[in-house]
């Protein structure tokens, strides 16, 4: 099965990780309900960052980890909440689906993207 790899605002989210990561959870749920498979870093990592006393911002931990998911994904759905053209993960993660000349998407809080009605996902 392949799935979409979620990439969105977190460190620099204008009203902290916790909100970041809510609406993370809600555009992942639409995402879902849409059928659309995808994984989202934050949603992963963020409980396990602060039930395990890891540091949410700390790029180097947390951007190793992933890069095997995001070597696995099909591409990647860049959310565009508030901050996203300042997030260096974002950057980072576009720039490896990019190399990888794998598809990327983009998606506002609240709407499906334009491609996955569409039929691309």
């Amino acid at each position: 099965m392949s799935f979409w790899y979620l990439a969105s605002p977190y460190s620099k989210f204008p009203g902290g990780i916790n909100a970041a990561f809510d609406q993370v959870v809600q555009a992942r749920g639409l995402l879902i309900r849409a059928g659309i498979p995808c994984f989202s870093p934050i949603i992963h990592s963020h409980p396990v960052a602060i039930a395990c006393g890891l540091d949410p911002h700390d790029h180097s931990i947390w951007l190793p980890a992933e890069e095997p998911i995001m070597r696995c994904a099909t591409g990647l759905i860049m959310l565009r909440m508030e901050s996203w053209e300042i997030s260096y993960g974002m950057g980072v993660e576009r720039k490896a689906f990019e190399e990888a000349g794998k598809p990327i998407v983009w998606m506002d809080p609240g709407k499906l993207p334009e491609e996955f009605t569409s039929g691309l996902g």
